[in-house]
């Protein structure tokens, strides 16, 4: 059988072995994604937002092929941690693999815990600027723009966006 890019990416990113924490966000272990997600446990994320030097914040569109929220409005890059890696860590290299941005100091924001059934998770948001082309991932990201933070609430109204990441942009927004 053969599987479209977006496809063989889903296939290889549900098989990742990520972090398995508890609710007070303590280290367990690790598992694939796909059961970490079958079993309804919780697991490592990080956000980052990425904001130029006017104050846009860029915002892009999920592929279709995402196993959460697929072709949702998204206002952050990032993920679930890989084993053994650090939220800092992995905010890099989200960052880098989803929109091409890699070198950018980080801003750490804290962390919260997401649980609704279907996204379980302990998750770090940091912040970043960045003026200079982006380059997309195209296995996950359809396309990506900077928009004023107003207009994030305006298109709230019209359009779906990730919830998870929501409240990753109102930790930011906070500090």
């Amino acid at each position: 059988m053969w599987l479209s890019a977006e496809q063989a990416h889903r296939a290889a990113s549900d098989a990742e072995q990520v972090a398995w924490v508890d609710e007070s966000d303590r280290l367990l272990g690790s598992l694939t994604r796909a059961e970490l997600r079958a079993r309804g446990l919780i697991g490592r994320a990080c956000f980052v937002l990425l904001f130029n030097a006017a104050g846009d914040l860029c915002v892009h569109r999920r592929s279709l092929s995402k196993a959460l929220y697929p072709g949702y409005w998204d206002v952050a890059a990032g993920g679930m941690l890989a084993a053994g890696e650090d939220y800092a860590e992995g905010a890099a290299r989200e960052l880098e693999e989803e929109l091409g941005v890699a070198g950018v100091a980080l801003r750490d924001h804290g962390r919260f815990f997401f649980d609704h059934p279907d996204n379980r998770i302990w998750a770090a948001v940091f912040s970043a600027v960045w003026d200079g082309a982006l380059r997309l991932q195209p296995e996950e990201v359809i396309e990506a723009r900077f928009i004023s933070q107003q207009q994030v609430f305006v298109e709230l109204r019209e359009k779906p966006y990730c919830p998870d990441s929501l409240e990753a942009f109102e930790l930011c927004r906070g500090r």
